[in-house]
């Protein structure tokens, strides 16, 4: 059988001011047609750029020196511009990672698929219309003929994915390439995106090439598996060896890096170090800085391919023959050894108690700005944050996590409700008695590119919130005397050295920006850290940095966390309760093991559902009908029952009261027996 795509020895190139950047450094793999191939590994690898060298797509500095790329058995490499653009969206397209900066602004949805149709398939607008149509309701978006003719801002995150796979199937392409299809969307959305591109694949018998750093979505759609470190490839196998047996360190670790619940109350193993400079000339084992097996021939010479089963290579120093029986055990019983947390404390009485909290924008209309309705962000929702305690906030986006999290803390101003920290109501507290208690409670944001200022240096931004709430000592350490040493105590507690305190955000990572954030939150001495995804879009060896550090914080100080995320292999590592959103409130709440191992409320049942597991545990998807609904007009009843598989007609009626599963574990569902459940927490 023929390869649909080969690739050869190819090398491409980033021309810098200082030394090239070898971003793709001699890698080879075929794809055959109908089967899904995986690109894997950390962020800086070379897994994009692979994917633009395949397109003919590199940026202006970009440079293929060697190799080649055959489609159909034709090089493109060898191909002029104006027949690349024939094959670009016709026999290759690609969904790109972010699809708000993918898609043009100015233009319609369906001006832009219709770009596709017209370069490709010569289809007058009229019969291109109902292809457009026909696409759209292809990839799930609701009301197809009217939304086509709206602007990518008129599209939620998942809907300008899918329209993103729209314009990419237009051309009904031989092969697909999907660049982080699904990073930072939620699991229902991301369930439904991956089964549309499995669907798409069976009708037509399309390729898919998988760029991403999630194994759960490689166990589920892949076929063939390989590896890429800092610019090569160090693994390649199928699905099931991959999955049974892998092979590298670096695969080792990634499955070690894991968050799960088998792992709570453990440390999670971390890679340590980062990706290697691209710019130097390797003359070692590219990972053996970071493995913990390396010896001395991984630094100094570089490792062959080696064959360990029938379709599984591997590049490593460990598969030697005079190495291998020293030291490939010596692997396997390391590799995935987690290290004992303490326990955490417990406390009887909430450090925050939550009530009733509503917070409701207004929608202005007209010339005068008419309130004509109300945004009802969050609409009545009651939970509890005890002292060295996790609660998890779980749902879709849109579902008014973040709202919550501000909210508690008066960023924004609730419209009706109790919140009380310690005993003290913080609603209409006037700013001059919120200010001092403003060091116990801090924000953790989702994004520690915008949180950070641009501008200041590292110790700058860890100073300002001492100075302004006038802290004189740090919890991590009485003994700091100046605010110099404060400031490498606190770089110290997130695993950064001192001397990055002169330096800038943009000299730092993702994940070290986000230990910087969290830096700065523990510098005033807080109680209770509201962290709103703080793990979203990290690489799983960078995300178990921060689940560490978190946990280490948590048993060190006592800290109460409430952490919003759509996480959920997260959520069961590190959460004690939690608490499922819906549409602006609380459908579920419990502790962590009653819901996640006996969900009762359909949505939560759904929502776990969709979770990509790497053991071929899960249960079948629940598929849920249509999008989440405006919190504009939230529908009568349960707000949930458009989209139930066990809706009746008592739940278009009324909101469902609170059903007590067990004195811990609360669902708002009819399937269930009503009870008031004022003489217990409502949630």
């Amino acid at each position: 059988m023929s390869a649909l795509l080969k690739i050869e020895n190819l090398q491409t190139i980033l021309h810098t001011d200082n030394k090239p950047v070898r971003a793709v450094d001699n890698i080879s793999f075929k794809i055959n047609s109908g089967e899904t191939f995986a690109l894997l590994g950390e962020s800086g690898c070379g897994k994009s750029m692979t994917a633009l060298s395949v397109m003919r797509l590199l940026p202006d500095a970009g440079e293929i020196l060697s190799g080649s790329i055959k489609l159909n058995g034709n090089d493109v490499l060898q191909l002029p511009e104006i027949e690349m653009r024939r094959i670009r969206g016709k026999l290759i397209s690609m969904i790109f990672q972010e699809p708000m900066l993918s898609l043009n602004p100015v233009l319609t949805i369906a001006d832009q698929i219709n770009e596709v149709l017209k370069q490709h398939l010569k289809l007058e607008y009229s019969t291109a219309k109902e292809r457009i149509k026909e696409l759209l309701e292809q990839v799930g978006i609701p009301d197809a003929s009217k939304r086509m003719h709206e602007y990518p801002f008129q599209f939620s995150g998942g809907m300008k994915q899918r329209a993103m796979i729209a314009m990419a199937l237009a051309g009904q392409p031989e092969l697909l390439i999907a660049d982080e299809p699904t990073t930072a969307l939620d699991v229902t959305i991301q369930a439904q995106v991956l089964s549309l591109l499995r669907q798409i694949q069976q009708q037509n018998n399309m390729a898919i090439l998988l760029i991403t750093h999630d194994l759960g979505v490689v166990n589920e759609m892949a076929k063939h598996v390989a590896v890429m470190y800092a610019g090569e490839i160090i693994e390649q196998t199928t699905h099931k060896h991959f999955f049974s047996h892998p092979a590298h360190p670096y695969s080792q670790q990634l499955f070690a890096s894991l968050p799960g619940k088998q792992k709570r109350h453990h440390k999670l193993t971390v890679i340590g170090g980062t990706v290697p400079s691209l710019t130097q000339k390797f003359i070692g084992c590219r990972f053996a800085e970071r493995c913990p097996q390396a010896f001395a021939r991984c630094h100094n010479n570089v490792p062959e391919w080696h064959t360990i089963a029938d379709g599984h290579i591997v590049r490593c120093h460990l598969y030697d023959s005079t190495a291998e029986h020293t030291l490939k055990t010596q692997l396997a019983e390391t590799s995935q050894k987690p290290i004992a947390a303490s326990e955490k404390p417990i406390s009887d009485s909430p450090l925050l108690q939550v009530t009733d909290l509503k917070v409701h924008f207004p929608v202005h209309k007209g010339l005068f700005k008419r309130t004509v309705g109300h945004v009802k962000a969050v609409d009545g929702i009651s939970l509890n944050i005890y002292k060295g305690k996790t609660l998890a906030l779980v749902g879709e986006s849109g579902c008014g996590k973040t709202t919550v999290g501000k909210s508690m803390l008066q960023l924004i101003e609730p419209t009706a409700g109790s919140v009380r920290y310690d005993g003290r109501e913080l609603i209409g507290m006037h700013r001059s008695q919120l200010r001092p208690m403003r060091s116990q409670l801090q924000f953790v944001f989702q994004d520690p590119y915008s949180s950070l200022n641009p501008r200041m240096r590292i110790i700058d931004i860890i100073q300002e919130g001492i100075i302004a709430l006038d802290i004189k000592t740090s919890a991590l350490d009485v003994r700091s005397t100046s605010l110099e040493s404060m400031v490498d105590i606190l770089l110290d507690c997130v695993a950064l050295p001192s001397d990055a305190k002169w330096r800038y955000p943009h000299e730092f990572s993702g994940g070290q920006r986000q230990r910087i954030a969290i830096a700065r939150a523990l510098a005033v001495n807080p109680k209770l850290l509201i962290c709103d995804e703080p793990t979203s879009a990290l690489d799983v060896s960078v995300q178990a940095q921060i689940l560490n550090l978190l946990s280490t914080l948590q048993n060190d100080l006592g800290l109460a966390f409430l952490f919003i995320t759509h996480n959920i292999s997260v959520v069961e590592y590190l959460a004690d309760d939690i608490a499922v959103m819906y549409l602006g409130r609380i459908v579920e709440y419990g502790r962590i093991d009653e819901v996640i191992e006996n969900p009762k409320h359909p949505y939560t049942q759904a929502l776990l559902s969709a979770v990509p597991k790497i053991d071929n545990s899960a249960a079948a998807i629940i598929k849920l009908k249509g999008e989440l609904p405006s919190p504009t007009s939230p529908p009568a009843g349960c707000h949930f029952h458009p989209r139930c598989p066990h809706a009746m007609p008592i739940c278009n009626e009324s909101y469902p009261k609170a059903s007590m599963i067990s004195e811990t574990h609360i669902t708002h569902c009819y399937l269930y027996s009503q009870e008031n459940a004022s003489n217990q927490h409502e949630h």
